[in-house]
């Protein structure tokens, strides 16, 4: 099947097929054992990321943090920085 851009693969995708795709990325290399290409890696995780964005709720998806509301828990003081430029160049 050939597909006529990068949003219509993404629609075909399959979960097996994204799962396939993040081991692949994780391991460095293919199910049969061979290695993935630096664009084989980008691209596999440009289609992991678009495939989750469309198919999975936020907190499921791939580098999800769930965010802390700094009001709970204890307050905490901001201390000040200062910066300042060093007395001389090393």
């Amino acid at each position: 099947m050939t597909y006529q851009s990068f949003d219509e693969l993404i629609a075909a995708m399959t979960p097996e097929v994204c799962d396939n795709m993040r081991r692949a990325i994780e391991t460095g290399k293919w199910a049969d054992g061979r290695p993935l290409t630096r664009e084989q890696r980008e691209t596999c995780l440009q289609a992991v990321i678009a495939w989750e964005a469309r198919n999975l709720p936020e907190e499921q998806r791939t580098g999800y943090m769930e965010q802390q509301c700094k009001s709970e828990g204890e307050a905490q003081e901001e201390q000040p920085v200062i910066l300042r430029a060093p007395d001389r160049l090393q």
